[in-house]
């Protein structure tokens, strides 16, 4: 079992309203780069969403849970048909997104005890809570040539060092994609 951390980032670290949903001044930074550099399995999951489960923070189950459903292409098609795990205090009802399950109280005991492959999108407050645990064995960042100076920062100042192995690199649309490992 490995956790994957997915994430749209900035070249200055921010990870906050890459789509505009939140309705921040600087929000929509990554879609202004075209649908071909977001859409589709950017991230390279592949079997990954097959066989794994996604983990969700509330406010990011919400907005996919209005957003997937509806599409049916085939990698929404692998969006909607993968086991979710919803990680909320305050969500009571998980239904509007097929295959959500809210996680019952501890959400580091869950992932610990969680078999297949663990990927997180978005999700700051669940992300930083597992980096706080060292429960994060992969990092696949989508980085926008995009400078915002402010914003959520993905690894906020102040934490543990990490170091990390670069798996790979290679250009996405406007966008690089990276994926960092746990050092070797």
């Amino acid at each position: 079992m490995s956790v994957i951390v997915i994430e749209f980032i900035t070249l200055d670290g921010i990870v906050s309203d890459p789509d505009g949903s939140a309705g921040t001044p600087a929000g929509g930074w990554a879609f202004r780069h075209g649908p071909e550099t977001v859409a589709g399995d950017k991230f390279r999951l592949g079997g990954v969403l097959d066989d794994g489960v996604l983990l969700l923070g509330r406010s990011t189950w919400q907005l996919f849970s209005r957003l997937w459903p509806g599409r049916d292409d085939p990698f929404s098609a692998r969006m909607n048909a993968v086991p979710k795990l919803v990680a909320s205090r305050t969500l009571t009802d998980a239904s509007a997104w097929a295959g959500s399950r809210i996680i019952d109280g501890d959400l580091i005991g869950a992932v610990k005890r969680e078999q297949r492959d663990v990927i997180i999108t978005g999700s700051l407050s669940v992300v930083r809570t597992l980096i706080a645990e060292d429960l994060i064995d992969e990092y696949r960042l989508l980085t926008f040539p995009t400078l915002l100076g402010t914003g959520d920062r993905l690894f906020p100042a102040g934490g543990p060092p990490r170091h990390l192995e670069c798996l790979s690199a290679e250009r996405a649309g406007a966008a690089v994609l990276t994926r960092y490992g746990r050092e070797a």
